[in-house]
């Protein structure tokens, strides 16, 4: 299937569980659902691993790589958190509490999923700002002048800790 599509809405169904796309065909701008099953899925499963295998299958690929990667991590996890035995509202919660990124707290100290995770949403958020070449407001070799913001220091960046070398 060659044809060009556009996702309009996705979700998920929990018996089985599966991913549930509605798209447009571009072509004949006619709506379509696609219900995508995880097999073998189980409440033991990787999220990510799960969301890879959904974007590289040959028949179910090209209908969530319009997805940004996140939000298919995303309705897995509420997929896997069903599972689990989790309301729909607990799991919205956590989730949602998962997708803030919050520039004080320690990922150093977080388990690999909620870093996986929290890379990913950096990842879209990146890929969504990002000016390539092209762009409208791409401009090349863009200067900054950062000489009004404070700049923090540590002691190992002081000039006298080159002394001890």
């Amino acid at each position: 299937m060659g044809e060009e599509i556009e996702v309009k809405k996705c979700g998920v169904k929990f018996k089985p569980p599966a991913i549930v796309v509605t798209y447009l065909l571009v072509e004949t701008s006619k709506l379509h659902r696609r219900t995508m099953p995880l097999r073998n899925f189980t409440k033991n499963s990787d999220v990510s691993k799960a969301a890879s295998d959904l974007r590289t299958h040959p028949r179910h690929g090209q209908f969530v790589k319009g997805l940004p990667k996140s939000q298919l991590e995303r309705l897995i996890c509420i997929i896997r958190d069903k599972l689990c035995g989790m309301s729909l509202e607990a799991s919205l919660a956590r989730n949602e509490e998962m997708q803030k990124i919050d520039s004080d707290e320690d990922l150093n100290k977080v388990d690999p999923e909620l870093l996986a995770r929290k890379k990913s949403v950096m990842e879209d958020t990146f890929e969504k700002n990002q000016k390539k070449p092209g762009d409208a407001d791409f401009e090349y070799d863009l200067q900054v002048d950062f000489d009004n913001q404070i700049v923090e220091t540590c002691e190992w960046d002081s000039e006298g800790s080159n002394e001890d070398f």
